[in-house]
């Protein structure tokens, strides 16, 4: 078996984080292991002056270091799962989901603490179409401004944008060793999460049998059971970064509960729905939640969503 593998990653911090966590996974089991990580620049990454919902969907992040896999010049891509979209392209697979960080959203506000506590009128930046909508359904009179940046510089923007507070995923938070940053953890009730927040996918090459063995060692299988039924959520919808789009999925001993919503991008409409099943039909339980929806009416919200609807993002 080869000793030496490669790693595709995007060169952000918490994708750099993300990249050396899998490659500890990888050496517990294999401690002579030649871990080679290969720092990618993805489009998403080159644009960093507009909202994402006005250049494209999902795989923004991810399309050049797929094609670094599919040219073999990387052996496996590791990935926030929230950044994939609901089709792998041919020949590639998610080869291991490891085990999931918290999925929730955080409130960044050093001043306020709280969403309940800012005050009216407070300026609100968020990269992300899905918490937009919801932060307008909760809290009408905010101003929410579309920000753009990796972690660090979003949390800086509080003081340079004059912002009441910011909103991320408390996962990228913990993973940089930021979560006393955050001031309130939304719960899933106000806030559902984006489709796979908090977990991570390894990707890599289909037939590829050695790979596959060291990935198998990484595998959570109910972080895998509650994704498919998220992305199965996702792929029935289509959703991209331009749709208003939240799924969360978690188990109970054999059974699997989904919740997932479409909203308007201005908050004035959201439509829900939740179902529960054995785990064995995670991806039936995705669609199934998402077809309810779509008989609400999310079809008519999917169509009047328009790309360039600020902010824009995953």
């Amino acid at each position: 078996m080869s000793t030496r593998i490669r790693i595709g990653t995007r060169k952000s911090a918490l994708a750099l984080w993300q990249a050396h966590h899998v490659a500890a996974l990888l050496r517990a089991h294999e401690p002579d292991l030649d871990i080679a990580l290969v720092e990618l620049t993805t489009q998403g990454d080159r644009i960093q002056d507009r909202p994402l919902a006005t250049v494209g969907g999902k795989g923004l992040f991810v399309k050049e270091i797929e094609d670094a896999l599919l040219r073999n010049d990387v052996d496996l891509a590791v990935h926030s799962l929230k950044d994939l979209p609901a089709q792998i392209p041919d020949g590639l697979l998610i080869g291991a989901v490891p085990l999931r960080e918290d999925p929730r959203d955080a409130l960044c506000s050093p001043a306020h603490r709280t969403l309940d506590a800012l005050p009216r009128g407070a300026r609100v930046g968020t990269s992300s179409l899905r918490r937009a909508c919801q932060l307008r359904a909760l809290r009408p009179d905010l101003e929410i401004v579309s920000i753009r940046g990796n972690v660090e510089t979003r949390l800086r923007k509080i003081e340079t944008e004059n912002l009441a507070a910011v909103v991320l995923a408390f996962a990228g938070l913990k993973r940089l060793g930021l979560g006393e940053r955050a001031t309130e953890i939304l719960p899933l009730e106000r806030m559902l999460p984006a489709v796979g927040q908090g977990a991570l996918a390894i990707e890599q090459r289909a037939g590829d049998p050695l790979v596959s063995a060291r990935l198998a060692r990484l595998e959570d299988a109910p972080t895998r059971v509650a994704v498919e039924a998220e992305r199965a959520f996702l792929g029935t919808l289509e959703g991209n970064c331009q749709v208003p789009l939240a799924a969360h999925a978690s188990i109970s001993g054999e059974l699997l509960a989904l919740r997932g919503l479409v909203g308007a991008p201005d908050g004035s409409q959201i439509l829900r729905d939740q179902g529960e099943a054995p785990l064995p039909d995670a991806a039936a339980l995705g669609r199934a939640v998402a077809e309810a929806l779509l008989e609400q009416g999310a079809a008519e919200l999917l169509r009047k969503t328009e790309p360039g609807t600020p902010p824009g993002g995953p």
